[in-house]
């Protein structure tokens, strides 16, 4: 058994929690399910992709390697989005085996559409909770990899707390992840990239990719809510492209923050 906190499941209709870790708050979920229309073709991927490639939501571990039908490196995917960067990252790392989490199905749908447009037979998607399925399928030591690429921000200081990195979640991923794993986040809010580079930095089950910062350096940055001059955050790894999105925020003279951790 894993000695991290453990995340309890939720009762019917309530919002799950955390009965350890985070200073004895309650983990609340990092999404609200909002209503999406959906397109013909991602209603029409969606039913003919999932009974092919969809991995339901089980309450106990699945075998990675069968799901697959071969051993590679599994790659986690959290919060896919509409699927552009994790059907681009599939398609060139056929070598790795991904397996994407979203929540919302036109998101879910639209990358039903790119796996059969491109063909990636090494791409498996879930449409659930990403914490729960972490927690109930997903073996110790399972995974090569993580990604959580711009998760939700929740910026408003009162919404803080139901953004997905916070340290309870953080020391469930790593104890899924193997020797020598890693974790990587990627933000374009300043404000979580500093809380993304504290929480991880305090997992002591992993280590900094890159140097880190001194604990004076990362204080002074968090009292003054600035990157500016900090170490700590990675260079983009090639295998993360960039997105249209991410390309107009740059243009515009937006930061984008990577958090890269491995695993001891």
């Amino acid at each position: 058994m894993s000695d991290v906190p453990l995340i309890h499941p939720a009762a019917e209709g309530d919002e799950g929690e955390y009965r350890a870790g985070r200073a004895g708050h309650g983990h609340i979920k990092s999404y609200v399910r909002r209503a999406g229309r959906m397109s013909d073709a991602q209603h029409r991927y969606f039913a003919e992709m999932m009974p092919k490639i969809g991995i339901p939501y089980q309450p106990s571990n699945i075998d990675l390697a069968a799901v697959y039908g071969r051993n590679a490196p599994k790659i986690l995917e959290i919060g896919c989005g509409m699927g552009e960067t994790t059907a681009k990252i599939a398609e060139a790392n056929p070598q790795n085996d991904y397996f994407g989490l979203e929540v919302h199905v036109p998101g879910v749908g639209a990358l039903c559409k790119l796996a059969a447009e491109k063909g990636l037979a090494n791409l498996r998607i879930g449409n659930h909770d990403a914490v729960e399925v972490v927690r109930d399928m997903l073996p110790e030591h399972s995974l090569d990899g993580a990604h959580v690429f711009f998760p939700d921000p929740w910026h408003k200081t009162r919404h803080n707390k139901r953004r997905l990195i916070q340290s309870p979640f953080v020391a469930l991923l790593a104890s899924r992840l193997k020797p020598g794993g890693y974790f990587h986040c990627a933000t374009d809010w300043e404000n979580y990239a500093l809380q993304m580079l504290d929480v991880l930095g305090r997992e002591p089950s992993l280590h900094n990719s890159v140097a880190d910062p001194t604990p004076q350096a990362l204080a002074a940055a968090l009292a003054a809510d600035s990157t500016e001059g900090l170490a700590g955050f990675a260079p983009r790894p090639d295998y993360r492209p960039l997105t249209k999105f991410e390309n107009r925020g740059i243009r515009l003279g937006h930061g984008v923050w990577d958090v890269i951790f491995t695993k001891k």
